[in-house]
């Protein structure tokens, strides 16, 4: 390692729910595949860590096309969580991942809390898993129809029977589709979370004016991307007011200076998500710019950027 990479890991690591990262920059899950897939495009070492696609205890085959349709600023997803089931991770993909010295984070979704709690436990025989992160922004069929993390009573419910289980620590990530994100953060926080990630994609739609018809197949999708980062970044700050476990950010990160805005809103680290699709050296453009701009601001460590917010 160079002198310069040992110096701006001093300057940027953090601790998450025990867990220390080198930097504060992850990947959000759905956006970089299984970390593998971007090895030939930048040095994984550099990340603080990365989030899988989501995992179940099954392999699913997700929604059929068009999946992904652009709008302004922002792009609108139904991929419908495929994945190649919790089982197949252990065995096909972490053996690799140890070969880089970086932070995994497992996500994981469910249809029932039963489907967490069985994911969780085909993961727990997995070596090299640091923590866990919950989707619960998925419907709940067995309840209805509703979605658990639009729930706090659902949400908290999911968060306490997963946190007996799992052997790791338990970061929810919570869904932005919500009348309160307070009450929803609250709740989880009350349930056992280690650490809180936010926020999820949006709900969103969009329609081909000339075929009158979705641009989706699904009809709704998850918006993301810099058209969503305000909304976020006031979430984040909402929360922060109200929990005192860690918060990830995640919304529309495109540069260092979003990345920024979330740490001062009082997040302690982030995730980059939808940037990755563009440009797969943006983590890496991340990582360097909050270097540079701690040292030019004189900033000792990247904690006291952390919830920093100054009154107008």
């Amino acid at each position: 390692m160079s002198d310069r990479l040992a110096t701006d890991e001093a300057l940027l690591s953090v601790e998450i729910a025990g867990i220390k990262f080198k930097n504060p920059v992850l990947t959000a899950s759905g956006t970089f595949g299984y970390g593998l897939e971007f090895a030939n495009l930048i040095d994984l070492n550099r990340l603080g860590g990365f989030c899988s696609k989501g995992l179940s205890p099954r392999p699913m085959k997700g929604n059929p096309p068009p999946r992904i349709v652009e709008t302004y600023g922002a792009m609108i997803n139904a991929i419908g969580l495929q994945n190649i089931g919790a089982r197949a991770f252990v065995l096909e993909k972490l053996p690799k991942l140890k070969d880089y010295n970086t932070r995994v984070i497992a996500n994981v979704f469910g249809y029932s809390i039963q489907d967490y709690v069985e994911a969780i436990e085909i993961l727990n025989d997995g070596e090299g898993i640091d923590a866990y992160e919950l989707n619960i922004s998925c419907p709940n069929v067995k309840e209805g129809g509703i979605v658990i993390g639009s729930s706090p009573k659902s949400s908290a419910e999911v968060t306490e029977v997963v946190k007996t289980a799992a052997k790791r620590p338990v970061i929810v990530k919570l869904s932005p589709n919500v009348t309160d994100i307070k009450e929803l953060a609250r709740a989880v926080e009350s349930a056992g979370a280690d650490a809180i990630s936010m926020i999820n994609t949006l709900v969103a739609m969009s329609i081909d004016v000339y075929t009158r018809r979705p641009r989706i197949a699904n009809v709704t999708g998850g918006l993301s991307g810099p058209a969503i980062k305000p909304i976020a970044v006031r979430m984040v700050y909402e929360a922060k007011q109200v929990v005192s476990i860690p918060i990830i950010g995640i919304g529309g990160i495109a540069n260092w200076m979003d990345a920024a805005e979330f740490l001062i809103a009082g997040a302690s680290a982030v995730q980059i998500g939808t940037a990755n699709y563009y440009d797969p050296h943006c983590c890496i453009k991340v990582i360097d710019g909050l270097a540079t701009y701690c040292r030019e601001q004189k900033v000792g460590s990247i904690v006291d950027l952390v919830n920093s917010l100054q009154s107008v």
